[in-house]
């Protein structure tokens, strides 16, 4: 082998700045930024622009240190399932230990940082979540019950709150209306993918709903579940959150959601196998759409309310 391949080689199995960056699941940091600014935005005070941008940052960085070591916890099975095997773990772009030292240091920097820029009660709301992502949903939860994604969605539905906090300092019932939101949006979106990623999970010896209680069951969950997202998302439109453009969009994204669903419930496994979970899919598309819609709703009524013309006054 000449100088040159070698040298190839060496560069190939190198960590690249992005191999560090899919650490922090950006992904799943983009959501985390786009419904804390909106739970920044909606609470009803005015936030200073420099306040506001130290704090989304501050946010996203706990959300990269939760990913961190949700990766470095998650290891062994990211080596197994097909979805996860090109992380920069098991690909061997970057080494476990580095990332828990990463993972460790954003926690102390992002809740430190945080609470010196805005106040106590946002700092503790995000260590506690970053807590509950890494230790509840990642090291006890998931490989524990079928509930991990009902019970550890909680943790991806923090970050309106940790924004309201931001701007307020103080509890109210509006960011948990929006919490409620991205609560339930979890597990259909989760099982959703599931439903045609089951030999992952099984593989990987992960109890996701598919693997303990099989297809049909997950399909009845993804409709119940649903149903109860729609009445909640509909109801917060008749919040202080709320108003009529939010309802607007929140009717029509909601009839649409229940469609998928039930499209879902009426399926079996035959039809799915047949057009490659189709169906499913798509449901799954859409709900990657049906947060930043409704939460993109919220922030337009935050917007227009300055001015008169949002919620319902």
């Amino acid at each position: 082998m000449s100088d040159v391949s070698i040298n190839s080689a060496i560069r190939e199995d190198e960590a690249s700045f992005g191999d560090f960056f899919a650490l922090l699941k950006p992904r799943v940091m983009t959501l985390v930024v786009f419904t804390a600014f909106v739970g920044l935005l909606a609470a009803p005070v005015p936030v200073h622009p420099m306040v506001g941008f130290c704090a989304i940052l501050f946010i996203a960085l706990g959300g990269g240190a939760s990913g961190a070591l949700n990766m470095w916890w998650d290891e062994d099975i990211d080596r197994v399932m097909k979805r996860t095997r090109k992380r920069p773990i098991p690909s061997g772009k970057v080494t476990a230990s580095d990332t828990l030292a990463i993972g460790l240091a954003l926690s102390v920097l992002s809740v430190t940082m945080l609470t010196l820029a805005t106040n106590v009660m946002a700092g503790a709301m995000l260590a506690f979540t970053i807590f509950f992502y890494v230790v509840v949903y990642s090291m006890w939860l998931k490989r524990l019950t079928p509930q991990n994604i009902v019970i550890g969605g909680a943790a991806g539905a923090f970050p309106p709150v940790i924004g309201w906090l931001a701007a307020t300092g103080s509890m109210a019932v509006e960011p948990w209306l929006m919490f409620a939101i991205v609560f339930m949006w979890t597990p259909p979106h989760f099982w959703a993918l599931a439903l045609f990623m089951r030999n992952d999970y099984d593989d990987a010896g992960v109890p996701m709903l598919t693997v303990t209680h099989g297809r049909r069951a997950t399909r009845q969950h993804i409709l119940v579940y649903t149903v109860l997202l729609a009445v909640l998302a509909l109801g917060a439109a008749f919040s202080a959150i709320g108003g009529p453009i939010y309802l607007a969009i929140s009717v029509v994204v909601n009839l649409m959601f229940l469609r998928g669903a039930i499209r879902i419930w009426r399926r079996d496994e035959d039809a799915s196998e047949a057009d490659n979970f189709a169906v499913e899919r798509a449901f799954f598309r859409l709900s990657l759409w049906y947060l930043f819609v409704h939460f993109g709703a919220i922030l337009i009524e935050a917007l227009l309310r300055p001015y008169g013309m949002g919620g319902w006054g």
